[in-house]
């Protein structure tokens, strides 16, 4: 699929009046712009969805991932469209992490709410611990070559550098030189630009919590984040 983001502005419904991401500049496919949509006009309150499957105590993590992770997140962690993140390559313990936040209701974003919450619900720590392991395991996503190199150019330098007078800090701090992950925080190397976009801009309207990503990204600029977007896109 293809087709260009009209040449205008949006407006973001849980941004208020502030002019929408410009993210015509990141020459997005058709199926990212409805995705967007569907996000954006998420409620808060969106009800956990019945995605549990029946004795889910019972399933190994290869049933786990065959029978229910797949559906959203494809069976090699590389996920069946932009609005599910691909977790092929990512840190171990940021996917352990993420599923007991699911568990506990720790994560509030729509996404977590309406899909999340009700798998991860009955996953035990060992499954968990083992779903983990075998996606970490899989060969990561790689980046594209950037339509926009101007643009990411730009990106790349606030990836690296941050804006210090702003009290923004590097992204290159928290998730490594290439994206890659460092410690506990995710690798964001090979995710798809709509996901990468959609996360950001959670942050920064508190829709999903995370203090540093809140604090970091209210700082930012709407093309400030279609710059950062363009640039790790690549990786």
């Amino acid at each position: 699929m293809s087709g260009r983001i009209p040449r205008h502005r949006t407006t973001i419904p849980f941004l208020g009046t502030r002019d929408g991401l410009r993210i015509r500049k990141l020459a997005l496919t058709s199926l990212v712009i409805v995705a967007i949509a569907l996000a954006v006009t998420a409620v808060r309150d969106a009800p956990a969805a019945p995605i549990t499957p029946p004795d889910q105590s019972a399933l190994n993590a290869r049933t786990l991932v065959s029978n229910v992770c797949s559906e959203c997140h494809g069976a090699t962690g590389v996920s069946i469209c932009p609005l599910f993140p691909n977790l092929a390559g990512q840190l171990p313990v940021y996917i352990e992490t993420e599923l007991k936040l699911f568990r506990q209701h720790g994560r509030s974003d729509p996404g977590a709410r309406t899909f999340m919450w009700g798998i991860a619900r009955g996953l035990t720590d060992e499954q968990i611990k083992r779903v983990a392991r075998q996606f970490s395991s899989q060969p990561p996503v790689r980046g594209t070559v950037s339509s926009n190199p101007a643009l990411a150019d730009q990106g790349k330098s606030l990836y690296e550098n941050g804006a210090k007078e702003r009290d923004v800090l590097a992204c290159i701090v928290c998730h490594g030189h290439d994206g890659e992950g460092v410690n506990t925080n995710p690798r964001i190397a090979g995710q798809y630009r709509y996901y990468l976009v959609t996360a950001m801009l959670q942050f920064r309207s508190r829709m999903r919590e995370n203090k540093l990503m809140q604090h970091v990204t209210q700082k930012l600029s709407d093309d400030e984040i279609a710059a950062l977007v363009e640039y790790i896109s690549t990786k």
